[in-house]
């Protein structure tokens, strides 16, 4: 069976331990890959950085995005999975404490296909997450990688 990875973009360290225990609920911790800022994502993706030597055609199957990041901001970063070719069909929730209505449209005029608010409980962030794994891993269809055919 494929692995499946999870690219979790947060600069947050209690809600990535947050999500760690999630996934590792789902036995899924092994394939969580976490950037800690919008630079460094797009170092993973480019294969540049502490990323240099990776191999780029190794993608996630989806990609939990905070927005509220320092140097580059998750919409940045958005913009880039979707003009780029290679990126463009992964699925990228949106997961951020905003609940701004401007960060919410301006994430699904980028190409967001999903905008949760993080949940502050551990217990129901947990949940999403569990929710989040199983409708997109499991369940959704997605189109085969541009790099993979």
């Amino acid at each position: 069976m494929e692995q499946k990875n999870i690219l979790l973009v947060e600069d947050n360290t209690d809600d990535i331990e947050l999500a760690r225990r999630a996934f590792q609920k789902v036995n899924l911790n092994d394939n969580m890959i976490v950037t800690r800022d919008g630079a460094e994502t797009l170092e993973y993706f480019k294969g540049k950085g502490k990323y240099q030597g990776r191999n780029i055609n190794d993608l996630p199957q989806i990609i939990l995005l905070d927005l509220k990041m320092p140097k580059i901001n998750g919409h940045e970063v958005l913009k880039y999975v979707r003009e780029n070719q290679e990126t463009r069909y992964i699925p990228v929730i949106i997961l951020s404490s905003s609940q701004d209505k401007k960060d919410i449209m301006r994430s699904y005029e980028l190409g967001a296909n999903s905008y949760i608010v993080k949940p502050i409980d551990f217990l129901k962030f947990s949940e999403v997450v569990q929710q989040i794994v199983i409708y997109w891993l499991t369940l959704n269809e997605q189109p085969a990688s541009k790099r993979g055919e």
